[in-house]
Parts: C-alpha cells; structure tokens; sequence
C-alpha cells in the first residue's frame, strides 16, 4: 500500500514513465505465454492484434522517453 502512495504521490522517487514501461513488458510476456501454452494444447488463443500493438507501442515510448529524458539532461547539465 505504502508503495502506491508513493507512486501517486508528488513529491516521490519512483519514475512513473519506467514503471508502466515494465508493466506494459511483463503483459506482453505473459501474452506471449499464453498464447504459447494455448499453442501447445490446440487451443488458438484469439488476441486482436492492436492489443498486442498497443503493448508494445507502450513499452517502446515508456523506456525511449526515460532515456531520452536522461540524455538530455546529461546534455544540459555537461553544458553549464
């Protein structure tokens, strides 16, 4: 709980853009096993491709905008 007061909290330490990076990563991997669980059963798991698309897509903007962010601010702080 502690943790997610942290979180939506102003004043914190955690950097939000990461953390749904990581949670939209760890959805994607679990897709990723389950379709191949279902694969191996016979099952076809039926998943819309925009929804994979959309993880992907999250998780790609998520972790290029924390590193950008720090190379930029490496820039600036090199500059002065």
């Amino acid at each position: 709980m502690g943790f997610f007061r942290e979180l939506v909290s102003d004043d914190n330490t955690i950097n939000e853009k990461s953390f749904v990076g990581v949670v939209s990563f760890v959805m994607m991997v679990i897709l990723f096993g389950a379709d191949i669980v279902t694969g191996i059963m016979g099952i076809k798991l039926a998943v819309e491709k925009w929804i994979f698309d959309g993880f992907m897509l999250l998780t790609v903007l998520c972790f290029g905008i924390s590193e950008g962010s720090k190379v930029l601010h490496k820039r600036a702080n090199k500059n002065k």
